[in-house]
């Protein structure tokens, strides 16, 4: 019997209802209402991808970068590397005016050592492989090697001018900071054989960090208010200029986490000049306090301390928000200006420059946790050891 004219008509739309159920179960991974959940099934769960981040063509020799938006990874609180574990916790302080380097047990906040050193003593210096201590003898044209292992001092090497002291990110040089000399001054880091010497015309180099990639460096001119940018690898000065303040005397420099800013603090400003070191255009300047001096990164990589010389304060810079969220004041006041953070992270360490004393502060609250009277002229001391897997020198800067 043929199927009634409401029969067809039933079975034409069934038809064309089952065509078009298949074609959303075709595309159910577009449409809510063909997902498996609408069919009954269970999704399988989504591989997760990491996002491919570009490795960093660093300067040849170079430990490759852990972290292309964080230079600091290595500095993580406790992580000691091997070379530096059994090492035992002290901080070294360099008294310019007494020829003397106190040594400080943190624990107790005691003077345990008192070593002496040549003619004015600016700054405590890890090495690059982290087994020695370098004592900064500015006058005295020497630098005294201390075994942070037994606290020992050996023989002293001769160099002269040698005010701070810095090592290229491939531990290939050793890069002297002759200030009154005005030369940059690249020598073999284990003998300090002078390698080559790079004169420069600015006055007073004094302090310097690393870029990302390690290719280049920018230099701070205490005495002439400029700045320089150097190629690492060829040891040559690519970059000048003036900074666009009067009377400017620019002092430690220190690179942001991501590696796109350079800080630099300045004691005549009152602040930090940021700037893109890549391009090395004008820099603007972030006011912090007065006689800024010091720049210190936080372990975890979010904050920077910031000394203020002048005004016995540290200002908190937050990198992320790029402003002071913080200001801690010393009570009885001081003036802090160089030193280094504790291996935990815990306590900031600083000398006082014109008060003949070390204070530690606690890095949560801000709170003073001692003050320890040393020699006189307190400047670079050495926070040691502290992780990290290699050192570019100053009072401790790692990667």
């Amino acid at each position: 019997m043929p199927p009634t004219p409401m029969k067809r008509t039933f079975m034409r739309n069934a038809l064309i209802a089952g065509a078009a159920f298949a074609v959303l179960a075709a595309c159910g991974t577009e449409t809510g209402d063909g997902s498996d959940e609408a069919r009954g099934t269970k999704a399988a769960a989504p591989v997760p991808v990491k996002p491919v981040r570009k490795p960093v063509r660093g300067l040849p020799g170079m430990p490759p970068v852990l972290d292309p938006k964080d230079v600091y990874a290595a500095d993580r609180p406790g992580r000691l590397s091997p070379v530096v574990k059994d090492f035992p916790s002290r901080v070294y302080v360099p008294n310019t005016e007494s020829d003397t380097v106190s040594v400080i047990d943190p624990k107790t906040y005691e003077i345990i050592d008192t070593i002496h050193v040549g003619r004015q003593p600016q700054h405590v210096v890890p090495s690059w492989d982290m087994k020695t201590l370098w004592v900064n003898n500015n006058r005295g044209h020497t630098l005294t090697p201390i075994d942070p292992r037994t606290g020992k001092a050996g023989k002293p090497v001769e160099v002269h001018d040698p005010y701070n002291l810095y090592f290229t990110p491939n531990g290939k040089y050793a890069v002297v900071m002759a200030s009154l000399d005005r030369e940059l001054v690249f020598r073999d880091p284990h003998t300090m054989k002078r390698v080559k010497t790079v004169p420069v015309s600015c006055y007073g180099v004094n302090h310097a960090d690393f870029s990302l990639d390690g290719r280049y460096f920018i230099v701070s001119c205490e005495f002439s208010g400029e700045l320089l940018k150097v190629d690492t690898e060829k040891m040559k000065v690519i970059g000048q200029q003036k900074l666009p303040f009067d009377g400017a005397m620019p002092q430690d420099v220190k690179i942001s986490p991501d590696g796109k800013r350079f800080y630099v603090a300045d004691m005549m400003a009152d602040g930090m000049w940021v700037l893109d070191g890549d391009k090395f255009g004008k820099p603007t300047l972030l006011p912090t306090g007065k006689g800024t001096h010091g720049l210190y990164v936080s372990r975890d990589s979010r904050e920077m301390y910031v000394s203020n010389r002048g005004e016995g304060t540290v200002s908190v810079f937050d990198f992320a928000r790029g402003e002071v969220t913080k200001k801690w004041r010393l009570p009885h006041g001081g003036s802090p200006d160089m030193g280094g953070v504790s291996a935990d992270g815990k306590v900031l360490w600083l000398s006082g420059r014109y008060n003949s004393e070390v204070y530690a502060i606690d890095t949560r609250t801000g709170e003073q946790l001692a003050r320890v009277k040393v020699g006189s002229g307190p400047h670079g001391l050495a926070v040691y050891p502290q992780p990290g897997r290699y050192s570019l020198g100053h009072t401790g800067i790692f990667r």
